[in-house]
């Protein structure tokens, strides 16, 4: 038997470190003496031990810590995907803050035009929602025809959104249930402020959805004009208040991609698989990164994005909301707008099936907001409509046309 003094000594932890893990049950001595209280250790705890210290020092919560110790007793592969997908999460996180960084540092330099940073790789799949100010969607339009998230039983909604500024949006939005199942699972919001899609997963995932984008107006947002600073703060206050809308529901949750209007940016807020897109001059940029593990194994460069399409494993998400004890910290952006630019909000049935070339093709091909989203839906039932498809389509216009 060890002390705990010669315990610590062999495994790099503090007496203090040992007498919390104990506290936890995650690290347990084999004895406590019941006259002293001394704590004594086997030399076959010196192994979890350690790897409970060098799991810590890559900064696994401690929740974590202990479920990888106890697969690693009977599934040492196990233990090492558990690992792995840690540090994927980990990496995708801070290169979600890396793309504020960029943005941030962007907005400070002044008026310029913002910096532009394509991404590439696969979008994965989840399903559900409504929007703030709207009415829930229908749970499953049937096949060729589409329901909206604005009231309306189908069709597509549209309108101008004015803004006190020299800019507004023009936009529209178009949900599909596809061709294949049996019901609807996406939501969309397409209004003067603010835009988002959402896709829910799980046997609750339309619940997951609707509640999420239904909490999103529970948050006020600034006023235009608004300082960025304020936008983002609000943005993140109405994150966490959707994250907790799911809350209870069975291993269910949502993606959200959002966006407030500022009345000259937009900023966005992002989680999942759900995308968000720029047309501008007729190029397309890609302006959200997927937090699926394919999209974390391309960025660390273990994956040829041209691989990513068929991995059996391109549906599994880093980031949701599903009502977890730690609300998921979201992607957010700040983007100059342009009059001329059309931006695209889409889940992943458009995004997983579609080229991107194909996508630009039909958001360049002119007509109203409305035309664009309903050649999108469009697009995805040519390519076999394999899953709910949600849209929104915005047009940055002068305020008074």
């Amino acid at each position: 038997m060890l002390t705990i003094g010669d315990f610590a000594r062999a495994t790099r932890l503090s007496a203090k470190a040992l007498r919390r893990y104990d506290e936890l049950g995650l690290l347990p001595p084999a004895r406590v003496d019941p006259f002293t209280g001394y704590r004594y250790y086997t030399d076959e705890q010196v192994e979890r031990a350690r790897l409970v210290a060098w799991l810590r020092r890559i900064g696994m919560p401690l929740a974590e810590v202990g479920r990888v110790c106890d697969l690693y007793g009977t599934d040492p592969a196990g233990a090492a995907r558990a690992i792995r997908a840690y540090w994927a999460r980990v990496e995708s996180e801070t290169a979600a803050r890396r793309g504020l960084a960029v943005s941030l540092v962007d907005r400070l330099k002044g008026p310029a035009d913002m910096s532009f940073e394509t991404t590439s790789g696969t979008a994965s799949g989840t399903d559900s929602g409504t929007a703030p100010g709207t009415t829930p969607t229908s749970s499953g339009s049937a096949p060729g025809t589409a329901s909206t998230a604005s009231g309306t039983a189908s069709g597509t909604d549209s309108g101008r959104g004015l803004a006190p500024s020299a800019l507004a949006l023009w936009t529209a939005v178009r949900l599909d249930r596809g061709l294949v199942r049996p019901s609807q699972q996406d939501a969309a919001l397409a209004g003067p402020r603010l835009l988002a899609v959402a896709d829910g997963y799980g046997p609750e995932g339309e619940a997951a959805a609707r509640a999420v984008v239904g909490a999103l107006g529970s948050v006020p947002a600034p006023e235009p004009p608004a300082r960025t600073g304020d936008v983002l703060n609000a943005l993140e206050d109405a994150v966490r208040a959707a994250d907790a809308a799911v809350t209870g529901l069975a291993d269910s949750g949502t993606t959200l991609t959002a966006a407030l209007w500022t009345g000259g940016r937009l900023v966005l807020a992002h989680l999942g698989d759900s995308r968000a897109y720029l047309l501008r001059d007729g190029v397309l940029v890609r302006l959200t990164r997927d937090h699926t593990v394919v999209q974390a194994l391309v960025d660390a460069g273990e994956l040829d994005p041209a691989e990513a399409a068929d991995r059996p494993d391109r549906a599994v998400l880093l980031k949701a909301l599903d009502g977890g004890d730690v609300p998921p910290e979201p992607e957010l952006g700040v983007h100059e707008a342009r009059p001329g630019d059309r931006y695209l909000l889409c889940t992943d049935g458009l995004s997983a099936v579609a080229p991107g070339e194909e996508i630009r093709r039909a958001l360049a091909a002119g007509g109203t907001p409305d035309d664009a989203a309903e050649a999108l839906v469009a697009l995805a039932r040519e390519l076999g409509g394999p899953d709910n498809v949600a849209c929104v389509v915005a047009d940055v216009v002068p305020a008074d046309g």
